[in-house]
């Protein structure tokens, strides 16, 4: 729910917070003590338009945080998540500052975010109902939503089964698309294949023979080199492996007398010895190899030649030719088995859409009788507000299958008749202000545990009823206050008396006129405010006797 409400330098409000409970909240004062600049606020904080207009006179930003409290099981926590941003023991806290240029920065739990984001936020949390802007209501999108809440259609399976069977549609396109343009293609794969095959290119091959040409290039001063360097460590006269031996001999005849520091060195000259015989045998082990080679410098340049030729004709890097073979030669088995390939594909996608229509047609059916049930409920909802007359129809119509989509195959409208004898039509065509705010009320009162946003405002729906239709009014809002927060911007007391929470909004001052908000705590208070409603500037003793009523 809403717990407090902040706002500094909005139009006449220097600072103001509002903490708000659970339940029914009324909203009353006079007409311009800013009760719309509240409301402005709030939507500003959810996201809605920005404008520097809003900016209290002399002040450099306006700025309106609202923090609520939610249960952990609520949509926005996974929204923070998926997000990265952070939430302490439930409470998401939105913040938004607009400049005197206009711009405007929004901030969930102190984190900045886009303000489509901000609004992302806002529409899981609250919905504002005005006179003129019954939200959802006049947006035929929204309609189906609201009924499949209703009716409990689970939109992920729909969604499910129609990427299931869009997926096997498209690979059915694809592959006749790819074999049409294999088989216009199709002498030169297979003249590609024959190429490759000839080839026969291996990974690694490129620099493999880099590497080879290099030396082979070199090879004739490697093997110069080779030589001299055994002819220094090998050479009788004066080779290093005799000259280790002469040194080993002279000190292992006098070890005895050089005790460990002579076994050290003697086993330093063995080991030297050794590394020594080893490297003499790489040498000649290596320079017998490459003057045995019979690579042929000229080969290798005609096979790197080749290779590159090809890559270069195949858009790919060497090294990717192996990959490219296996590709033609797909493209040339799909031509091959091109009739078993689609025959394949398309009992696929015949099968992704008889899932898909099952569980559209399930849905339908879960809409329809819904509908029934919202129908019959909204219609008892509307007698007591003074539209008897009026009927409400859950329109449920199975379009045709090329208007089929993720969320089935129905197109969704709510349509009322104001009066008898005429055919129902579209609310925004149909109903006046005052009534579609009564449609809207009756409709929530029916779809009230049907999920939503949690905290539902509603901006003087009110307006130009009295008496028994304003009673009835309050006590729908009452009802529907079990399961949601309500707030009311009101001047019907009917509807005000209703209320377990009462603010009043106030403006005072001369020169520097200010907007300010009172909570109506005790039951005095409270008899006063209904008072002044009733009878208007001067408060009666009459008026006070109606509203202990």
């Amino acid at each position: 729910m809403l717990t407090y409400l902040s706002i500094k330098n909005v139009v006449l409000i220097e600072a103001l917070t509002i903490e708000f409970q659970n339940g029914f909240c009324a909203l009353t004062g006079e007409t311009g003590a800013g009760k719309s600049i509240l409301l402005d606020s709030l939507g500003l904080a959810l996201g809605a338009r920005s404008d520097a207009g809003l900016i209290r006179k002399g002040a450099d930003q306006a700025a309106v945080s609202v923090c609520f409290d939610l249960p952990k099981d609520h949509a926005a926590h996974m929204m923070l998540q998926e997000n990265g941003l952070e939430s302490e023991d439930g409470q998401i806290v939105m913040r938004r500052v607009v400049s005197l240029d206009g711009r405007s920065r929004a901030f969930v739990n102190d984190q900045p975010v886009s303000i489509a984001l901000l609004k992302e936020f806002g529409q899981t949390l609250v919905e504002i109902h005005g006179q003129f802007e019954t939200q959802g209501l006049l947006d035929p999108k929204t309609h189906r939503l609201l009924l499949d809440s209703f009716a409990g259609v689970s939109a992920i399976k729909l969604q499910e089964a129609w990427s299931a069977w869009s997926k096997a549609e498209q690979a059915v396109v694809d592959a006749q698309n790819a074999i049409e343009d294999a088989r216009r293609e199709e002498d030169y794969l297979r003249q590609s294949l024959e190429d490759l095959d000839t080839l026969s290119p291996e990974k690694g091959e490129e620099e493999k023979l880099s590497d080879l040409r290099q030396r082979l290039m070199s090879r004739d001063q490697v093997i110069e080199a080779l030589n001299n360097a055994y002819n220094f460590l090998g050479a009788e006269d004066s080779g290093s492996e005799h000259r280790l031996g002469q040194a080993y001999s002279a000190l292992d005849r006098i070890s005895d007398k050089l005790g460990a520091s002579g076994d050290t060195i003697l086993q330093a000259l063995d080991r030297a010895a050794s590394e020594m015989q080893e490297a003499i045998a790489l040498i000649q082990s290596l320079s017998a190899d490459m003057e045995a080679a019979d690579d042929n410098l000229e080969d290798i340049d005609d096979r790197l030649h080749d290779l590159r030729a090809q890559a270069r004709k195949h858009g790919c890097v060497v090294d990717e030719l192996p990959d490219m073979r296996q590709k033609i030669a797909a493209q040339l088995s799909q031509i091959q088995h091109q009739d078993d390939i689609i025959a394949s594909l398309i009992k696929t996608a015949q099968q992704a859409k008889a899932g898909y229509v099952a569980i559209a047609k399930d849905s339908s059916a879960k809409r329809k009788a819904a509908a029934s049930r919202l129908d019959k409920g909204v219609m008892a909802e509307l007698v007591p507000l003074k539209l008897e007359r009026a009927r409400f129809v859950s329109d449920v119509k199975e379009l045709p299958e090329e208007q089929w989509g993720v969320h089935g195959m129905d197109q969704v409208r709510f349509l009322v008749a104001t009066n008898p004898g005429r055919e129902a039509g579209p609310l925004n065509k149909i109903a006046s202000g005052g009534e579609m705010a009564r449609f809207m009320l009756a409709l929530k009162v029916v779809l009230a545990e049907s999920g939503g946003p949690q905290t539902l405002v509603f901006d003087e729906v009110d307006t130009g009823i009295g008496g028994s239709t304003a009673a009835a009014v309050g006590e729908r809002l009452l009802r529907l206050a079990q399961s949601k927060q309500i707030l009311i911007v009101t001047h019907s007391p009917q509807v005000a008396a209703r209320a377990g929470h009462h603010f009043i909004v106030m403006k005072g001052g001369e020169d520097d006129i200010r907007t300010n908000i009172i909570t109506l705590d005790k039951a005095q208070q409270r008899r006063e405010e209904i008072a002044r409603m009733l009878s208007g500037e001067h408060i009666t003793e009459e008026s006070r006797a109606a509203a202990d009523k």
